[in-house]
């Protein structure tokens, strides 16, 4: 690895070189490295690009690391990869890419992840994205996960992008049965010309299922971000969806909410806020000696922290 994807492995990944325990690194579309453990079992597919990741059952405090890294212009990478948690298991996943692109076309990578949970399984999944670089090509990301949690699962998605990123899509697509629970915490920055798409539809299946889902983002500059959710209950069910949004300059952000009870036992909630950030505030952390950009910055942050 060189210094580059060094940098970039430690923005999206916090990585300091190869991990140990269960990894696959890939790099412009080939495969950088990569080790499976008796407790986390890494398998390429066959029939397309991706890997299948298999975490025994029983098997706890055990992460697996599956970053992408993109240096090079005029390339589009998807890739496929199929999460199965036994039974009773608890770890962590730490994927995301970071692109740098000092071209004049375009990089894009496309995770498509899907998620099956077996009973009373838990798993914390990390995504960060960024970008960087200093050409024109524009910087593309279009996840799209799919998750699947049986009896008693928990699934708990921590999803972040911070800067460089030209456009994105991001889909998330849940069905939580019996007892089992979804939680998302999205932090999304976008500056410039950028744009943001995000969207998700959960089924709340099973009797006393629950999902959270908060999204807080910042807008800057003549960015626009668009945050869509369509929640189904259909049982004995609690969901929630929380958007907040601050806005800077000619920034736009669009909130859609959907929340659909089929059942009278069914409790679904939407919140969604957006605005500037409030005078009062700038002025009252510019009277300990911050500048106004220094001040914004640091309410910037405590938002989306």
């Amino acid at each position: 690895m060189d210094n580059l994807d060094k940098e970039l492995l430690e923005t999206i990944a916090d990585l300091h070189g190869i991990p140990e325990g269960s990894f696959n690194i890939r790099k412009n579309g080939q495969l950088l490295a990569r080790n499976s453990t008796a407790d986390i079992e890494i398998v390429p597919k066959t029939d397309k690009d991706g890997i299948d990741i298999i975490v025994k059952a029983g098997v706890t405090n055990r992460s697996v690391h599956i970053p992408v890294l993109l240096t090079v212009g005029d390339f589009h990478d998807t890739v496929y990869n199929d999460f199965y948690i036994g039974e009773g298991a608890d770890v962590t996943i730490v994927a995301g890419c970071g692109i740098h692109n000092d071209s004049a076309c375009a990089s894009e990578h496309d995770g498509i992840h899907t998620f099956y949970l077996s009973e009373n399984s838990k798993v914390r999944y990390v995504e960060k994205h960024y970008a960087s670089g200093n050409g024109e090509g524009k910087k593309v990301f279009d996840p799209v996960t799919y998750i699947f949690l049986k009896e008693g699962a928990e699934f708990v998605m921590e999803s972040t992008q911070l800067g460089g990123v030209t456009y994105t899509d991001r889909k998330t697509v849940a069905t939580v049965g019996k007892k089992a629970r979804l939680v998302v915490k999205e932090k999304l920055l976008t500056d410039g010309e950028e744009v943001a798409k995000t969207s998700f539809r959960v089924l709340l299946k099973g009797r006393e299922s629950s999902a959270d889902i908060v999204s807080r983002s910042v807008a800057k500059g003549n960015s626009s971000q668009f945050f869509k959710s369509d929640m189904v209950g259909k049982n004995a069910c609690f969901g929630h969806v929380e958007c907040d949004g601050i806005l800077l300059g000619g920034a736009r952000i669009v909130s859609t909410p959907k929340i659909d009870a089929v059942s009278p036992e069914a409790s679904l909630v939407h919140e969604a806020a957006v605005g500037k950030i409030a005078g009062e505030q700038l002025l009252k952390l510019m009277s300990l000696g911050l500048s106004e950009q220094e001040a914004e910055d640091m309410i910037i942050q405590g938002f989306l922290n």
